[in-house]
């Protein structure tokens, strides 16, 4: 089998100088040779890309929106890419299951606008809205919203996969229960790659909230924000998003996106919104916001016009982006208990003092889950990576302590694979592998990703 058999058309062929770098080019910026990059257009291309890498030896990585933040899908040498990025068919919307079925390509912004459009909702809002649904569902995607309504793995139903050996199975059904056997729905839901590749998703979507309104929150300490979270959840409120920066963080956006954020007052934020199809819900729990943020000593309590609002979740949208502009950095994404989110930030300010490298902080207080930059400045390749290094053993050491995990919603790869290593069992990895070796014996799917 060749491959210009599988793929006639020589632009969904590519080889040798064909290559464009993104694919080729590793974390450590050096370039590698591949094989090849195919782009199929349908699950059949697929399978028969599979097989061809059967019949040759090769590694696969999957290759989708190129989004992800965990350097899962660079390239050590000789694979074969799968780009899934022009299979972007919205196959199906059923509206008696309510289950949108799509390609692996379709981006998140497409399924909400597509299903906004008809009155209906997709909850999971990861930052990078370009982000495709089949890199979402590979890493179990989270975003802002996920304190009211989850993550991606709680909107996937159903879902073709080929597997190493070419096999096309089916995982999860649409129907709501299922006690059937094993799940490997959620099996392959984060598994970055290296169980299968994914060729079709059925979503959950729901009724769209008719109304939705957005608050701020200014703090003078962030002990006092943190608390403030924690009496939030404590006491019920519905709330769907609780973002949590310091004026710093926020600081970064203002000057990439020359825009003032709507409040000036306090050193630490909680950026927040309800929504429902009551109005007057809306309201009344918003009441018992603001009387819960001024119980612990918010200094200003905002509710936000649509303009403010859209403004300020801009510039939280942003925050990366903005850092992004002024030095080298390492994106982080750890996942603590709630009680630990303040104690996590008191320790990233040590960790900043003791190093000397501005480390900025910033995430979904109502999860728990926290985004991190360390910024490397003007220190040299060398004496970055070596700091780095030695931050990032400590910063694990101390997640795992509190009970935390490495990643909440970017995955493993190869960033984090070292300090996944450090911080779970030797039993546990070792089930890990035994996992890999039942859905891919060769070790062909991803290989290097997660665990050696």
């Amino acid at each position: 089998m060749k491959l210009d058999n599988i793929i006639s058309e020589p632009s969904r062929i590519l080889q040798g100088s064909r290559i464009p770098e993104a694919y080729s080019v590793n974390e450590h910026s050096i370039k590698v040779n591949l094989h090849a990059v195919a782009y199929p257009l349908n699950t059949q291309e697929v399978v028969d890309l599979v097989k061809y890498a059967n019949q040759n030896d090769l590694a696969i990585i999957t290759y989708g929106a190129n989004t992800g933040l965990a350097e899962a899908t660079s390239a050590f040498g000789g694979e074969l890419i799968i780009d899934l990025s022009r299979m972007t068919q919205i196959i199906d919307f059923d509206l008696d299951t309510l289950t949108l079925v799509v390609e692996p390509g379709v981006t998140n912004g497409d399924v909400q606008q597509y299903v906004e459009s008809k009155g209906y909702f997709y909850p999971p809002d990861p930052g990078a809205k370009h982000g495709s649904i089949g890199g979402n569902v590979a890493t179990n995607a989270g975003g802002m919203r996920a304190v009211k309504y989850g993550t991606t793995r709680e909107y996937v139903r159903k879902m073709e996969i080929v597997l190493a050996n070419s096999d096309v199975i089916e995982t999860g059904s649409v129907a709501i229960k299922n006690s059937s056997g094993y799940n490997l729905n959620h099996l392959f839901i984060g598994s970055e790659g290296t169980l299968g590749i994914i060729t079709k998703v059925y979503l959950k979507v729901i009724p769209l909230p008719k109304f939705k309104q957005s608050y701020i929150a200014a703090f003078p300490s962030l002990d006092d924000a943190a608390e403030s979270v924690l009496s939030i959840l404590r006491n019920g409120l519905d709330i769907t998003a609780v973002e949590f920066f310091e004026r710093r963080a926020i600081a970064y956006s203002e000057q990439l996106l020359n825009k003032t954020f709507p409040s000036e007052k306090g050193v630490a934020y909680l950026l927040m919104t309800f929504d429902g199809m009551q109005e007057a819900v809306i309201q009344e729990e918003a009441q018992r916001l603001e009387k819960i943020t001024h119980d612990h000593n918010a200094v200003e309590f905002l509710v936000l016009s649509e303009e403010d609002s859209l403004t300020a979740w801009d510039l939280r949208d942003n925050i990366l982006a903005g850092i992004l502009t002024i030095s080298e950095q390492e994106p982080l994404d750890y996942s603590v208990p709630v009680n630990e989110f303040v104690n996590f930030f008191k320790y990233t300010h040590e960790v900043e003092a003791n190093s000397g490298l501005n480390f900025i902080s910033f995430g979904h207080a109502g999860d728990g889950n926290i985004h991190s930059s360390i910024l490397r400045g003007d220190l040299t390749q060398d004496e970055w990576q070596e700091k780095k290094h030695e931050i990032l053993t400590n910063l694990y050491a101390y997640v795992s302590e509190v009970g935390g995990l490495p990643s909440a919603e970017h995955g493993i790869g190869l960033v984090k694979k070292p300090y996944f290593k450090q911080v779970m069992s030797s039993e546990y990895l070792h089930y890990l592998k035994q996992i890999k070796l039942a859905f891919d014996p060769d070790n062909r799917l991803n290989p290097g990703k997660i665990f050696d």
